[in-house]
């Protein structure tokens, strides 16, 4: 076994998160049913349902989701898809991830500690409605 990657692996891996960040869901779909992992991440622990759910693509969250993502998995430095789709006022994607099963108490800031930060009471509610 070798240890340089396969450079077709890393094109296919560079592909599919290109397709979470346009938040093509079908073509997600496509590529997590035929066999690419749903919690696939990349070099900074970004799983394919941060990635869609920081560049607002709620129907490529739920579909990642209904697949068996993590909803709840952080990257490198803590974070979490909820938390981040809060910071970037992402309403149908933090809907998508509490659909999805999403914590908001969990990662560093949590969701909820990122809604306290920017004052963001109507998120508060919601999350304490759970």
């Amino acid at each position: 076994m070798s240890d340089t990657p396969d450079p077709e692996v890393i094109e296919l891996a560079s592909k599919v998160f290109d397709l979470a960040r346009t938040g093509d869901a079908d073509a997600l779909a496509a590529y997590v049913d035929a066999g690419v992992p749903v919690n696939l991440t990349n070099d900074r622990g970004d799983s394919l349902v941060m990635l869609a759910a920081y560049h607002g693509h709620a129907a490529a969250v739920s579909a990642l989701l209904a697949r068996g993502a993590d909803a709840d998995r952080a990257n490198d430095r803590g974070q979490t898809p909820l938390a981040g789709a809060v910071f970037k006022g992402e309403e149908a994607v933090i809907h998508a991830l509490l659909a999805g099963g999403a914590d908001p108490e969990s990662g560093t800031p949590s969701a909820v500690e990122t809604a306290r930060m920017f004052g963001k009471a109507e998120l508060l509610d919601l999350f304490s409605a759970r």
